[in-house]
């Protein structure tokens, strides 16, 4: 391989994709980071409802990694992040009981806000929609060092050339499951407190967190997920699911009132229905992927196999990283 430093997309402005950049940028590898929306996030995304963020996909995020938990130190030192709670409340055939587990970490101004300040001082381009990575390898018909696809693998497929076999077939083997998310937002807080709900053997709900709780603002807004199996029947029309939602919800937490408005989002890909074997994807082709689909599906897993992938492409590209 030759040592002369050569340009590397990265494609997706998630966690994993931004952990790649990182690495690379801090190597001296020329990068750019091109991200199809407005503004980075992914699967970390928030939405403003009157001001206020309302997180739409990832509901927290647990630490167990000594790098990430140095990443979230410096999230807290910001004010960006803060230790949310330890204690779930878990419905089932057993009726509700309270479960404890890891430390979930929540964001006060929403997840896409550790986003934002990963992405501060790198090369992220916005609006920029990616629709072919073929042989060399290029993008969009620029030859480029390496490319480092950093979604899930149904959404890389489509952007491959037929002819990279080893990449295509990676991002085939990867299964993923969908849900929705509803933003209900109520008048008053008529719950019984709690911090958030995993929800079992359920038609249509998997989770339930308060947002107010989650926010540290006691906003009277909840934020549900739903099963893949209720979300494959309402992909074409999400918004359309929104009253079957309200009504589960209100029926598992005995809330005496409805909701005064609801917002749902779809998410085709939310999730990996099984890991991938390694923490990430890196051919002769100079194809990457990376992300939770590595791994249990968590905020870390994708952080930790962006940090990997850029390392590789990094020692592939004559440049190590530190």
């Amino acid at each position: 391989m030759s040592t002369e430093r050569a340009g590397v997309v990265v494609v997706g402005a998630g966690i994993s994709g931004l952990s790649c950049a990182r690495v690379l940028v801090d190597a001296g590898v020329p990068v750019q980071v091109r991200e199809r929306g407005r503004v980075p996030g992914g699967r970390m995304a928030s939405k403003r409802f009157d001001g206020r963020p309302a997180d739409l996909g990832a509901a927290y995020f647990t630490v167990s990694d000594p790098d990430f938990g140095a990443v979230v130190e410096r999230w807290r030192a910001a004010g960006l992040a803060r230790e949310w709670t330890d204690t779930f409340v878990s419905y089932g055939a057993d009726g509700r009981r309270t479960v404890t587990g890891p430390m979930r970490w929540a964001a006060p101004r929403g997840l896409r806000s550790l986003l934002e300040a990963l992405a501060d001082d790198l090369p992220v381009v916005t609006d920029r929609l990616v629709t072919m990575v073929g042989p060399g390898p290029s993008v969009d018909g620029t030859p480029v060092g390496a490319v480092a696809l950093a979604m899930p693998g149904p959404q890389a497929a489509w952007l491959l050339d037929p002819n990279l076999m080893a990449a295509t077939r990676a991002a085939q083997e990867q299964r993923w499951l969908p849900t929705l998310t509803a933003v209900l937002r109520f008048p008053r807080r008529c719950w019984v407190d709690f911090a958030g709900a995993f929800v079992n053997d359920h038609p249509l709900l998997t989770t339930v967190c308060d947002d107010g709780d989650r926010r540290g603002d006691g906003a009277p807004v909840l934020v549900a997920h739903t099963t893949a199996g209720f979300a494959g029947q309402h992909l074409p029309q999400p918004t359309a699911a929104g009253p079957a939602i309200e009504r589960a919800v209100r029926d598992l937490l005995g809330l005496p009132e409805p909701a005064a408005h609801i917002h749902v989002h779809r998410w085709t890909y939310a999730r990996p229905e099984t890991p991938v074997d390694g923490a990430y994807h890196l051919d002769d082709d100079g194809i990457g992927l990376a992300g939770d689909a590595f791994g249990p599906s968590r905020v870390q897993t994708a952080w930790l196999s962006g940090r990997a992938l850029g390392r590789a492409i990094a020692d592939r590209l004559g440049t190590p990283a530190g």
